[in-house]
């Protein structure tokens, strides 16, 4: 394998214009899972980011959070200023693998390996977040929800690089992130939601039901609507209308729509007026 090492931004865009389909690291996490058996990746050229210190920061300003490419989930898990204004990443980042992921994966390459799966993008993507994309001729900003074309395809072209994350400091009325997954920990999504509401305008994102981290404008158009909602059975229409998830050898499709109704149902209900409240138990199950 062929090792680039840059020290700085310029280095890591020339090098990137000069060798075409070199592939980007950081933490390495998502890379080294299928190492052992992937022996193609072994004759590839990697780009290693990780000495470049310019990228290794995230900060807070009065409008936004910039998470820079090396920012890690613990990096913003172990932020009370995180915790306080950007609780929904927190709350994801903990679901993200065990701390040695959580220390060395960045949110950056959560955004770059562009799984379907990927816990941090949901939460970002609900947060209106910003990814900015950086070659050796110049920088451009595109909204996190139109970065992906299709499984494992990007907006990013073979000689950007994902220099930062830019994500609005405006604190949600409601936010909530959860994770569905054959266990409690280090477990990959089966179903997987962040919701965010601001201002009355909903942002529901689900990982795990398509083909990539995906907005769902027909469930956000249901609520921004306040359309009446007795049970997980009148999420079914809007599920149909924004997702085709398939039978995969973690879940069925049908599983997946029947979860994603329920989660969304019994995470709404407590603070959607217009919600019927009468089928939630104490234990939160639909009667």
């Amino acid at each position: 394998m062929n090792i680039l090492s840059p020290s700085t931004i310029q280095q890591a865009t020339r090098l990137l214009n000069e060798h075409d389909g070199a592939i980007v690291m950081a933490g390495a996490t998502d890379l080294l899972v299928n190492w052992p058996s992937n022996l193609n990746a072994h004759e590839r050229t990697y780009l290693d980011i990780s000495s470049i210190s310019e990228l290794a920061f995230h900060s807070f300003s009065e409008n936004e959070l910039v998470l820079g490419a090396l920012c890690t989930y613990w990096d913003i898990i172990d932020d009370p200023c995180a915790m306080q204004h950007t609780k929904l990443l927190v709350d994801a980042a903990r679901t993200v693998g065990a701390v040695q992921i959580q220390t060395r994966g960045t949110w950056a390459g959560n955004i770059a390996n562009a799984s379907p799966a990927a816990d941090g993008v949901a939460a970002l993507m609900a947060l209106d977040a910003q990814v900015t994309l950086t070659s050796a001729t110049g920088s451009q900003t595109i909204p996190l929800d139109t970065f992906y074309l299709d499984y494992k395809k990007t907006r990013c072209s073979h000689d950007q690089l994902i220099t930062d994350i830019r994500v609005p400091l405006v604190r949600p009325e409601f936010a909530s992130f959860v994770k569905v997954g054959a266990r409690c920990a280090q477990a990959i999504t089966k179903v997987g939601v962040a919701i965010a509401q601001t201002d009355a305008n909903w942002r529901i994102v689900v990982n795990s039901m398509a083909p990539v981290v995906k907005r769902c404008a027909a469930i956000e158009h249901l609520l921004n609507s306040q359309t009446p909602v007795h049970s997980p059975r009148d999420f079914a229409q809007a599920i149909e209308a924004d997702l085709a998830p398939v039978d995969d050898i973690r879940s069925t499709a049908s599983y997946r729509k029947a979860v994603l109704a329920r989660v969304l149902y019994h995470e709404l209900a407590p603070c959607c007026p217009w919600f019927s409240k009468n089928g939630i138990s104490k234990n939160g199950i639909n009667q």
